[in-house]
């Protein structure tokens, strides 16, 4: 097992690197000229020039590159005309716009998003493997039937009508629920819980779908399998057979997948939190393309990088535990 974590480690380190220097060449190499947009389009060519040399971008594109590798593990300096700005690390830039620091910007969105996407995560596995569970039990029956149409009425509506069908129905008709407003965890739980439930059911209700049916057709291969016959034909009692044999094996493909969309989450729900009004991680990425303020956008983007290659790194941990030959691979 140790080597096989220290083997995911340096691939995890690797992929990070080659993410920073990927995102790095698409942002500010790629550009035509990005003191441009940092100046704005009203600025002279001096102008242009001075914001150039300001944000270092005059110097050769691997000083450039290893200038940003920097900051992100030491800090980093930035003049600002008048004087110099010393930006901790991790350093991920200074905000063209408002001239934050960008990971101040996230650190104070990160809990939203992560609030959100922690929550979702746990309502759409409990809500999909036990829908996929049922299904595999109850094969050929109106259960499974009744349920594979709900699945894929869920997964076939886009995440925002959903969300707004619910908004409708609880909020406006029904008036069981207020509308949503985020509060911190650590200021309210209670009314963090509340702001956050329609949120969580509809992001539930969208992803469960494909949980679901994967769960299902892992579950009725797994079972097919010999050595779930051969314990069967031991004796074996049907509930421990599922739980402690079956159902384990089931999970693997699960657990891949949960760690990918859990990943994508820190950035990619901006349907949501647009929706609810939540200020995560999403919102702030929309902004700032729309401003163009690309320091911001490779933060962004740097980060749900990291949170993606975390995830799955943390899967293969437990895909190992769940299924030990994965070691000896």
């Amino acid at each position: 097992m140790k080597g096989y974590l220290l083997r995911r480690f340096i691939g995890m380190v690797s992929v990070l690197l080659a993410l920073s220097l990927v995102v790095y060449a698409i942002f500010y190499i790629a550009p035509s000229n990005p003191a441009q947009l940092a100046c704005g389009l009203k600025c002279s060519p001096a102008q242009v020039a001075q914001v150039r040399q300001r944000l270092g971008l005059d110097a050769p594109v691997y000083l450039q590159y290893a200038r940003f590798l920097e900051g992100i593990f030491v800090g980093r300096d930035f003049s600002t005309g008048t004087g110099v700005m010393h930006c901790n690390a991790p350093c991920l830039g200074i905000s063209y716009r408002t001239g934050e620091q960008v990971t101040s910007m996230l650190a104070t969105r990160l809990p939203v998003t992560a609030s959100l996407a922690l929550g979702a995560m746990v309502a759409w596995l409990l809500l999909g493997v036990g829908t996929g569970l049922v299904s595999a039990l109850r094969r050929g029956r109106f259960t499974e039937r009744a349920l594979t149409t709900l699945t894929l009425a869920g997964n076939s509506l886009p995440v925002f009508i959903i969300g707004l069908l619910l908004l409708i129905v609880f909020c406006s008709v029904l008036q069981w629920l207020p509308f949503p407003t985020y509060v911190g965890l650590s200021q309210d739980p209670q009314q963090w819980f509340w702001g956050l439930l329609l949120p969580w059911t509809t992001l539930a209700l969208y992803e469960s779908a494909k949980y679901a049916r994967l769960t299902r057709a892992s579950m009725l291969e797994t079972l097919a399998e010999d050595h779930i016959r051969t314990f069967r034909a031991y004796g074996v009692g049907e509930r421990h057979l599922i739980t402690r044999h079956a159902l384990r094996g089931a999970l693997t493909s699960v657990i891949a997948l949960s760690a990918i969309d859990l990943g994508t989450m820190f950035g990619g729900a901006v349907l949501t939190e647009s929706l609810f009004g939540l200020p995560g991680i999403g919102r702030l990425l929309v902004y700032s393309v729309q401003i163009v303020d690309l320091p911001v956008v490779v933060g962004v983007t740097l980060v749900t990088g990291v949170f993606v290659v975390f995830a799955n790194a943390v899967a293969d941990v437990l895909y190992a535990v769940a299924d030990r030959r994965v070691v000896l691979t």
